[in-house]
């Protein structure tokens, strides 16, 4: 995997690039990615899989990324700076729904095409791919309420605060818990989606002695594991995504109950593919396209069949399992896993 800021020098150069149609009648597409986490595990998968489904479309021979850890103010300067390099599309994940507009309004204005992937922006024209966020909460939220019998204490730790993924996951959270009537949020934080954070802000509340039943967390799962475990606690219920070391940890940690909710970060891949097939005159005919998630649990034989079956040794431990979106993306395990685009040999 690569962890690399493709900064204003490296836009700058690909300014000159524009589309043209060459002989066997391809096009030279330059597509630019914004995104404004690093080192988060999903992300890298989602960069990944833009750099491999770039590789794999005839007509993309360029794919600039700004890809660094910012806030909506820097993703509005990355942007601008795609658009004055001349792209041809630009695919994000947006800091925020709204804050972004001016930047995507002139890029759209200039008839670049704008894709969203895993959460959505409101600028009117922008075409936003994402998995269901509201859907993949309320799946995970539901089965640990029934898993608890409808009622207990639960710690909910969410992503960030204001960026619309966290939001719609909010909204299935709750949707779940108005379901439960039973069931109390006893603790509540945002763990910025980082692995490090996240235990130990469940570090921190173990060592309150504040008594829970179960664990909700927004995609970050192995490291919880690992602070009940460190920690001595005993274990209780966990929902987390379908990241490689979690899904391991369903069949290998003696008695872990927990269940994962698909959520693949190769959805940047096929915010590619969508860019490419609209800038080819394919446009679907809707503005969002939702991947819906599925739910695998480890309680009953036939959910430990399944995850056993999605486990891969060979992907970093806070990457999803579910590399590729069936029906978008169309690179290799071994393309995703290479993490190089168009010209990065």
């Amino acid at each position: 995997m690569k962890n690399l800021l493709y900064g204003v020098a490296a836009i700058a150069v690909s300014a000159s690039i524009s589309t043209v149609a060459i002989a066997d009648g391809h096009k030279q597409y330059t597509i630019g990615v914004s995104n404004t986490v690093q080192g988060n595990g999903w992300r890298e998968q989602m960069i990944c899989a833009m750099r491999a489904q770039a590789l794999v479309e005839s007509d993309v021979t360029n794919l600039i990324v700004a890809h660094r850890n910012t806030d909506s103010a820097g993703q509005l300067e990355d942007i601008n700076n795609l658009i004055e390099a001349g792209v041809d599309a630009i695919v994000l994940n947006p800091s925020n729904p709204d804050a972004l507009n001016s930047a995507l309004e002139k890029a759209m204005a200039q008839d670049i095409v704008v894709v969203a992937v895993d959460a959505g922006v409101s600028a009117d024209g922008a075409y936003i791919l994402s998995n269901n966020q509201e859907e993949y909460a309320y799946l995970g939220a539901k089965w640990l309420f029934e898993q608890l019998g409808g009622k207990g204490d639960v710690v909910y730790m969410r992503g960030i605060a204001g960026v619309s993924a966290d939001t719609d996951r909010d909204n299935g959270f709750k949707r779940a818990l108005a379901e439960h009537p039973d069931v109390n949020v006893v603790h509540e934080v945002f763990t910025g989606w980082q692995q490090d954070q996240g235990k130990q802000q469940i570090f921190d509340f173990l060592a309150t002695g504040i008594p829970f039943d179960g664990v909700w967390t927004s995609g970050i799962d192995n490291v919880i594991v690992d602070a009940f475990t460190e920690s001595g606690a005993p274990l209780v219920p966990i929902v987390g995504a379908d990241n490689a070391g979690f899904v391991q940890y369903l069949t290998e940690v003696e008695g872990l109950n927990g269940a994962a909710v698909t959520n693949p970060g190769s959805v940047g891949g096929a915010g590619i593919a969508l860019a490419v097939d609209i800038l080819n005159g394919e446009a679907p005919d809707s503005k969002t396209v939702l991947v819906d998630p599925v739910l695998w649990e480890n309680a009953t034989d036939a959910g430990r069949e399944t995850i056993k079956a999605a486990q891969n040794p060979n992907l970093d431990p806070e990457w999803p399992v579910s590399v590729t979106v069936p029906g978008w993306t169309d690179y290799t395990m071994e393309q995703i896993i290479d993490c190089k685009g168009p010209g990065e040999g």
